[in-house]
This record gives C-alpha cells, sequence and structure tokens, in this order.
C-alpha cells in the first residue's frame, strides 16, 4: 500500500507493511513529509542528550532541521498497536486547527515501520517540569504567570470544545501536556487520545484513556466520556498550577487525600489558602482564592453540574461572585488496593468518592506499564 492513498497531499511516501497503517488519515496538505534521515539527522541520531520528554507511547527529542529551524521530534514506538493509532489521531486531530494556546504539528514520519511526529518547539519544556522538575528546569512562576496559563489553557480547551467542528475532547489534560514557549506562553500538546465529537452526539462511551490523578469518576468507572471529562482535568491542573503539587504523586493529611479532596476539606475547614504553593511568593488573595473555587466547581462529582470551559473562562477571567450555594463535593476516582495482574491482565481497584465510607471494587485493566494509564470500563 502506497502512502500517496491515505495521506492527501503526499505523493512520495515509500511502501510500509499494510498492518501498520490504516488508512485513515486525511491531512488536506497541511503537514510536511520528512524522510527519516533528515529527522535522525536533526537530533543527531537521536541522541540521548537531545531527549527532552517521554512517557506513553513515545520519546521526544529537541532537534534542528537543516534550515535551522528547532523543532520537537515525537518518535512513536514501533512495537506498540496503540502506537499507531495515537499517531493516525494525532495528525488527523491537530492537523486541521491552529490556536495560539495549541502546539502546532509541523510534519511527520511515514518511512519503513517509523512513526515520527514533527513539532514546533517549546523552549520552556512541559508545564510540570517547569512546576515541579529538577533545580535546574524548575522557572520562578510568580502568581501572574500561572494565571495566564491557567487562563491560557482554559482558552485552548474551550476552542476545542466549542469553536472546532467536530468538536474535540482532549481525554489527557494535565501539566506534562500543557508545554510553554519562551513567554511562557501555554500551549496544548499531545492529542494521541483524543475525540471527535459530532454535533448531535452528547456523549460516546468508549475505552478509557488518560491518566491517573486527571480522571472524571463518570469517565474512569463507566468509560462514559463528555467534555465535562476535560473540564474535570483541567480543574484538577488548576489546583496543581497553584498549589505547585502533583494530584496523582502527592498525599496530604492524616488520611493521604489526594490534591481535590484535600483542597475540599481545607475549604471546610475555612483554610483554603494553605494549599498554595509557598515559592509563588506574594498573590492578591481574592483572585487566587476565586481560582481555587472555580477549579472546584470544574470537579464536582456530578459531570452536569460542572461548568463548560467557556463559562470557566469567563469565571478566571472576570471578577465575578460565584454561587458557592451550588457548589457540591468533588468527586474522586482514584487506585487504592492493587493486588498482582491476573490471567486476564487485570488488578483490583478500589473507587472512591469524596468523603464517602467505605468503597466500591471493581475490576478494570490497568496498564500500569505506560504513563498514560489505559483502562477499560466494566
Amino acid at each position: 500500500m502506497g502512502f500517496g492513498s491515505c495521506f492527501g497531499a503526499f505523493d512520495s511516501c515509500k511502501e510500509t507493511s499494510k498492518s501498520h497503517w490504516p488508512q485513515e488519515i486525511n491531512t488536506a496538505g497541511n503537514v510536511r513529509l520528512f524522510s527519516y534521515n533528515s529527522l535522525r539527522s536533526a537530533t543527531g541520531h537521536f541522541h540521548q542528550s537531545n531527549r527532552i520528554g517521554g512517557g506513553g507511547f513515545g520519546v521526544v527529542y529537541r532537534g534542528v532541521l537543516r534550515d535551522g529551524t528547532r523543532v520537537a521530534i515525537k518518535r512513536l514506538s514501533a512495537e506498540s498497536k496503540q502506537g499507531t493509532n495515537e499517531f493516525l489521531t494525532e495528525i488527523n486531530v491537530i492537523s486541521h486547527i491552529k490556536h495560539p494556546n495549541l502546539v502546532q504539528l509541523l510534519g511527520c514520519c511515514v518511512e519503513g515501520s517509523h512513526r515520527i511526529l514533527v513539532y514546533e518547539f517549546m523552549e520552556n519544556n512541559s508545564l510540570a517540569s517547569s512546576l515541579r522538575g529538577s533545580k535546574g528546569k524548575m522557572l520562578d512562576l510568580d502568581w501572574r504567570t500561572r494565571a495566564s496559563i491557567c487562563m491560557g489553557t482554559a482558552s485552548g480547551l474551550a476552542f476545542l470544545h466549542e469553536e472546532v467542528h467536530p468538536r474535540i475532547v482532549h481525554r489527557d489534560i494535565k501539566a506534562s501536556n500543557v508545554l510553554l514557549d519562551e513567554n511562557l506562553n501555554p500551549k496544548i500538546g499531545d492529542f494521541g487520545l483524543a475525540k471527535l465529537f459530532p454535533d448531535n452526539v452528547t456523549h460516546i462511551s468508549t475505552r478509557v484513556a488518560g491518566t491517573v490523578g486527571y480522571l472524571a469518576p463518570e469517565y474512569a468507572l463507566l468509560g462514559q466520556l463528555t467534555k465535562k471529562a476535560d473540564v474535570y482535568s483541567f480543574g484538577v491542573l488548576v489546583l496543581e498550577i497553584v498549589s505547585g503539587k502533583s494530584s496523582s504523586k502527592a498525599a496530604f493529611g492524616d488520611d493521604l487525600l489526594v490534591l481535590v479532596e484535600w483542597t475540599w476539606k481545607l475549604r471546610d475547614e475555612g483554610r483554603l489558602l494553605e494549599i498554595v504553593d509557598p515559592e509563588m511568593g506574594e498573590y492578591p488573595i481574592d483572585e487566587v482564592t476565586r481560582f481555587i473555587k472555580v477549579a472546584l466547581f470544574c470537579t464536582q462529582e456530578a459531570a452536569h453540574q460542572r461548568p463548560g470551559m467557556k463559562e470557566v473562562v469567563k469565571m478566571l477571567s472576570e471578577d465575578v461572585n460565584l454561587n458557592e450555594k451550588l457548589l457540591t463535593a468533588p468527586g474522586i476516582y482514584r487506585p487504592r488496593n492493587m493486588c498482582r495482574r491476573s490471567s486476564e491482565d487485570t488488578l483490583q481497584i478500589t473507587s472512591t468518592k469524596a468523603f464517602n465510607k467505605g468503597g466500591r471494587l471493581s475490576t478494570i485493566p490497568f496498564d500500569d506499564s505506560q504513563n498514560m494509564s489505559q483502562l477499560q470500563p466494566r
């Protein structure tokens, strides 16, 4: 199968394995095709010193093209079938859209078994490394910068949810998928798990994919995906930006609560500002408090009670009075007790809701070998 047939404008692609490449790509000529040799040369033969990120289904390298353009080059695993699907999805989704807060896809390589994506280079790497990386990578993020990152990310998501046709649900909003340019402007990246929503569709049932710590409970447990799953993840992200803590790695208090639970507990006790990152320096109390409360509105247990992203943008950008009487407790999905793998490659995972007594035991496949945890709904 030649790739001229599946890549609209790509007329000179080489032959490759039929099992690897379904005819699902239609970029309308928006994406440049690179040769494998040119990308290998751009990265110093994919030298370890040029590695700037990894996880999920691939490794990301910095590179310099022959014309001097600096790029980020994501090399997907050649063995992973899911990597192939991610590659196809990512090209299809972001080759057609542009927004100041979305990472731009410049091109790809489909030579032989190689699957490589080429993006614009983001000088300050990911928000995760800026907030919680090694001392050499962490940035001094004051409140103005953090607020701007929250706003930019919200704007990018609102664009995906409301202005693109068909609508797009990202499914993996997290700090490592928000990248920062030289001016610390945020751009959402990694669209490999994204889903398209036709205008007449309110939700879809799908295999659960995403990262533990950011998963909306109704999606993690039932596989019911709506735009509100991204809203939930964004709420968690805002709390991470304010606190400087990881929602999936840090635990708080004697009960080892996750970040959303801890924030809710502090709210109930009138100590909400205790989650603020002490490294942030001075900040406007009222504005920071509002951002935290908006995050809590985004993480409410019932999906229909969460605001849409356009409303979130307004809540963040304007000094509005939030009606806290309408605010309800967050929903929490958290793998608490894990047993050894069974012959069906499943793990027992106890799921809990915020401050509910007891828990419910569900059996769902959980791939903890990947950064992006793949979960199968019951």
